[in-house]
């Protein structure tokens, strides 16, 4: 956009102009014929306070010196047709009212919070060959109130900060906190994407809530969703009487699916909009990476759409071009806006290249989810144990395309969410059975290539299937040891996990990872080692996957020794049975899998087995 308003002006700005202080309002609306600023000082009256237009690029503008901090607004519209719009919210607010519909904006000034995360970011870590376990948050739901009310951005980041630094966690993961309405959307229908959502409070304490984050080494990663957008009346749809943030093409424009509105990715102004948004939660809010929602349905023009219900692009085929181009300048945006932040793609279309370099072809993303690992996984543990054996390969599948791109293993909200149950409830069998087979689950993935991430919940072996209208049930805490050992289990994987290179430093990379065997079906068992950059600083991991222990179980070892046992998902300490390897074995000369050494174990049911060499590094 040219004129005398830029971008970087659009939406209430407090500012002085000739001896008075107020607000400048802007707002981009090309086809009005009529644009008004409406909120409390004047009594939400169209016709006090007119925007005047600055034809070379749509943009209309007011300064009103009347407009101070606090003061809610939205943005009367006439159409180019000349008919009435419902009153729309700033696109580029910074705030929205405290209390429903949380449809108006908010004058804000600059946050008054003084931070004291400098440290932080500028020491944030830059290498991807670096340990990252992240804990993925629904804030509204993870926890509550004792009169069940939301806890504040303070109140949260103060606790959750403790909870995630004992736990082991690397960063957490939020659940959008841009402004949304329905609070039933999780924050994937978003309405305010420069607004952190005032149920949990102000920008200043959402500053405030990274800040304490950061403050206990704890980094902060935000899903943001750019695929799509709600039609709410006071929203982006048909903003100014026309689709303006939507494609006019109806072909392109709705996405059936989710019954939202598709941005248009090829008009300029959409594209800084949302380029300026991503920007802003690095810079303002010192975010440490973005999680980028639905890329696939970004990728794809007939994602979700029957025959003659999408438009091909240029050259007749299903990509959008523009989409793609958007995607790639939007990580370039976000290295040149917040070095050392992460991008990572929810893409699960297996669309070559997510990870791979922009000028290599590729997409640019620091990190994608591995979603079929997870579905695959959690699809074999689910069987029954006399149909595991003919679905072995679920285990390992994710091993044939390991290296195309960066990983991280998600056991997300997506795999909780109420239509499918917790974790827990998937796994069969007994309460015992159920409680192991997690274990081992955990086991394998925090063994498993790929950086992890697990929800909220998964932690506690919670139950129940996740509410969003509750907090998470903490009292199964004091419920038996079953509860509490999967939480001691996710810690003691996690500080293991960080203090094993073997486990993270070659995590893209083949030399990082070597099957054992991964052929014995029958018993359900998978064995195999996992390297760091030294060679001699290794892991070996062996789970078993079948109701019986299996004893005097033969595995070749890449080198002779005593081999420590550092990890049993079956001690006693987590719940289980306690059958193991009395602290660990000795290799001996006796050639198995191709190897001159190997050793016997002892594999408990359902259970997973991590042991170290012991000249390997504690």
């Amino acid at each position: 956009m040219s004129g005398s308003v830029s971008t970087l002006a659009l939406g209430a700005h407090r500012t002085r102009r000739e001896g008075t202080d107020g607000t400048l309002f802007a707002v981009w609306a090309p086809r009005a014929r009529r644009v008004s600023v409406l909120g409390d000082w004047n009594g939400w009256d169209p016709a006090r306070d007119p925007m005047e237009l600055e034809p070379s690029d749509g943009v209309w503008h007011r300064f009103v010196p009347d407009a101070a901090d606090g003061a809610r607004y939205k943005f009367a519209i006439e159409g180019p047709d000349g008919g009435a719009l419902p009153d729309k919210a700033d696109p580029r607010a910074t705030a929205f009212e405290p209390d429903e519909p949380r449809t108006a904006a908010v004058v804000q000034g600059d946050p008054a919070y003084r931070r004291s995360d400098g440290g932080w970011m500028a020491g944030r870590p830059r290498d991807l060959d670096r340990p990252m376990s992240v804990y993925e948050v629904h804030l509204g739901s993870w926890r509550r109130g004792e009169d069940g009310r939301f806890l504040g951005y303070r109140e949260l980041g103060t606790q959750l900060a403790d909870y995630a630094a004992d736990m082991g966690f690397t960063d957490v993961e939020l659940l959008p906190v841009m402004e949304h309405p329905f609070y039933g959307s999780w924050g994937y229908q978003c309405t305010g994407y420069f607004a952190p959502t005032r149920r949990y409070g102000t920008p200043e304490d959402f500053m405030a809530f990274v800040d304490h984050l950061h403050g206990r080494g704890i980094g902060v990663v935000l899903d943001w969703v750019p695929a799509h957008f709600p039609d709410d009346p006071h929203g982006l749809a048909r903003f100014d009487g026309r689709p303006l943030y939507e494609p006019e093409d109806p072909g392109r424009a709705r996405h059936p699916e989710w019954g939202t509105l598709v941005f248009d990715y090829a008009r300029p102004e959409v594209s800084d909009f949302l380029v300026d948004s991503a920007r802003y939660w690095l810079e303002r809010y010192h975010a440490d990476g973005l999680r980028v929602d639905a890329v696939a349905s970004m990728l794809y023009l007939d994602y979700g759409k029957a025959p003659g219900q999408w438009t091909p692009n240029v050259h007749g085929g299903r990509e959008h071009l523009e989409a793609i181009a958007f995607l790639r300048r939007l990580v370039d945006a976000v290295g040149a806006a917040a070095p050392g932040a992460t991008t990572i793609a929810e893409e699960a279309a297996a669309w070559p290249g997510v990870t791979r370099a922009v000028g290599d072809g590729g997409l640019g993303f620091a990190l994608k989810w591995n979603m079929g690992w997870a579905h695959d996984v959690l699809a074999y543990l689910s069987r029954p144990y006399a149909e595991r054996p003919q679905h072995h390969d679920r285990l390992t599948f994710g091993l044939m395309y390991a290296w195309n791109e960066r990983w991280v293993l998600p056991l997300s909200h997506d795999e909780m969410a109420p239509e499918k149950g917790s974790l827990l409830s998937r796994m069969p069998g007994d309460a015992w059975q159920r409680f192991a087979n997690l274990r081992a689950l955990y086991g394998f993935m925090w063994a498993h290539p790929g950086k992890k991430l697990l929800f909220m919940g998964a932690e506690l072996g919670q139950p129940d299937a996740w509410n969003h209208d509750a907090s998470l049930d903490w009292r199964l805490l004091d419920a038996g040891p079953f509860h509490r050992g999967v939480q001691r289990l996710v810690r003691d994987l996690n500080r293991t996990y960080r203090a094993r290179p073997a486990l993270w430093e070659l995590d893209s990379e083949p030399a990082g990872f070597e099957w054992i065997d991964c052929n014995d079906r029958q018993q359900g068992v998978v064995s195999f080692v996992r390297y760091a950059r030294d060679p001699d600083d290794l892991i070996l991991c062996a789970l078993n996957f079948g109701l019986a222990p299996r004893k005097a179980y033969r595995i070749g070892v890449p080198r002779p020794g005593h081999y420590r046992e550092i990890v049993n998902t079956d001690s006693e300490i987590y719940g289980g049975s306690n059958v193991g390897n009395t602290g660990g074995v000795k290799s001996e000369p006796i050639p198995w899998h191709g190897r001159a050494q190997s050793v016997s174990l002892t594999l408990p049911p359902l259970a997973a087995v991590w042991l170290a060499p012991e000249t390997t590094p504690r």
